[in-house]
């Protein structure tokens, strides 16, 4: 190793590292849902392909500043999170910029094929009314945990942003809650007949 080489592994060392996330608090008995997501269905309406649903949602993209989901042609934008098993949601987590970021979030348990047409045809299980406080704090807010017990699916309505503008964006969708336990039937041994 020569002079200009030793030279510069030295520096990268004492380079301090990035500063970490300010960390969340996840409530007590609660778990990050991340790992219970069925991903081949998610699905967001009105994103802008260029800034996608995973960036907000999965776990290593949705820590990194530089990513997020934001919508197209308008403020809303119409989330469908399916889960692998059922689940019990207890609070959920929105971060985005002070400005762009979501204000009136609604949340739907176990509805399905819902679109911009018929999204205000049913009454959301929960509504989140959030301020740009909520959207820097890195904190999860408790949802009315009565109306999440059985959890297949959730959809997320982000019916507007802080400052009214055309296009919303966010960081970070984290959601906490703990799985059920149900009877896996593919677990169960067919009893044969001697």
């Amino acid at each position: 190793m020569d002079a200009a080489s030793t030279a510069a592994a030295a520096a990268a060392l004492a380079t301090p590292a990035p500063a970490p996330a300010a960390t969340v608090q996840v409530p007590r008995g609660q778990v990050d849902l991340i790992d219970f997501i069925d991903w081949t269905g998610v699905e967001c309406l009105n994103q802008d392909s260029s800034h996608s649903i995973v960036n907000a949602l999965k776990q290593s993209l949705r820590d990194d500043e530089g990513l997020f989901l934001a919508s197209d042609s308008d403020e809303q934008l119409l989330i469908y999170i399916p889960f692998m098993q059922v689940v019990k949601l207890h609070s959920a987590l929105f971060k985005g910029p002070e400005e762009e970021g979501p204000k009136t979030v609604k949340l739907f348990s176990n509805k399905e094929h819902m679109g911009f047409s018929n999204v205000n045809d049913y009454p959301p299980s929960d509504t989140l009314e959030l301020s740009s406080n909520h959207l820097i704090e890195n904190k999860p807010l408790p949802l009315k945990y009565v109306k999440f017990q059985n959890v297949r699916s959730l959809t997320i309505f982000i019916e507007d942003n802080q400052s009214g503008s055309d296009v919303s964006k966010i960081h970070k969708i984290a959601l906490y809650g703990t799985t059920v336990d149900t009877t896996n039937m593919k677990d169960l041994k067919k009893i044969e007949e001697h």
